[in-house]
């Protein structure tokens, strides 16, 4: 028996919002430590690796390792159903082939059940090995979202450069160039608001604005995102996430390899 109930449903449903359009489908593999997801998209660019922590539930039951094969669009209109404050609660037998989720107001005077169908899928677990980052940028979730979504105004890609005084986000294309720039401000009132550059060597790398744009989906999950760094390797786009008390319940990492640029430019 599976069964995960979460008290701030809105949360869930942020989760999905932040994968659902870079994935189709994917398998939630379910333990006793919690609920984890990882999957390519559909053209093999990105990564996803998502991880629901047990503590994060009210309740978490799962007596055996469980594989819910989902279709992720399907689990997103069912979530739609459900009003930000219910109480979410995601249950399925050890053998079953479906996965039920109940929706109950805070009072507990409605409650909504909706059965889905569980797919067969053939996942591969993809190894992401433990990478010692050069350069790992630490900001606010709302000025990445504004940075990848002003910048692919003028071109398709983004070129991330970092120094010590802090990271520099460049794109050019037909209409002209665009530059913009965020000093370390680690001394703010509000730590939310910080940027942070840790760096054990300078690094530039370009990557595809369209998938920086689905990952900051991601925003609404976490104030901060930290964007890690080294030559030769993904990118990785890590939100935490947070409950409304900030405590830690998970986090959604996005890996994207970075553009290989023509010798001219």
């Amino acid at each position: 028996m599976f069964e995960a109930r979460i008290v701030e449903g809105s949360l869930l449903k942020k989760v999905m919002e932040s994968i659902k359009d870079l994935l189709n489908e994917a398998s939630w593999d379910c333990s006793g430590n919690g609920m984890c997801l990882q999957a390519m998209d559909s053209s093999h660019v990105a990564l996803v690796s998502l991880m629901l922590k047990s503590e994060g539930f009210e309740n978490y039951r799962c007596d055996r390792n469980l594989s819910l094969g989902i279709n992720l669009g399907s689990m997103s209109k069912i979530l739609k159903c459900a009003s930000n404050d219910d109480i979410i609660t995601l249950r399925a037998d050890d053998e079953a082939d479906t996965v039920t989720f109940i929706f109950e107001s805070p009072k507990q005077d409605r409650v909504c059940d909706y059965e889905m169908k569980l797919m067969n899928l053939d996942t591969e677990h993809l190894g992401i090995p433990d990478t010692e980052y050069a350069c790992v940028i630490k900001m606010p979730s709302g000025e990445f979202s504004r940075i990848c979504r002003d910048l692919s105004i003028l071109g398709d890609s983004v070129t991330i450069c970092c120094t010590k005084d802090g990271a520099r986000f460049s794109a050019k294309g037909d209409l002209g160039n665009g530059n913009i720039k965020l000093m370390q401000s680690a001394n703010v009132d509000k730590e939310e608001e910080a940027v942070i550059v840790d760096m054990r060597e300078a690094v530039t790398l370009t990557f595809s604005l369209r998938y920086l744009n689905f990952f900051t989906k991601a925003a609404p999950l976490s104030s901060q995102v930290s964007l890690s760094m080294s030559e030769d390797v993904p990118l990785m786009v890590e939100y935490k996430i947070n409950d409304k008390d900030n405590e830690a319940k998970g986090y959604v990492r996005y890996y994207l390899a970075p553009k290989i640029e023509d010798a001219e430019s």
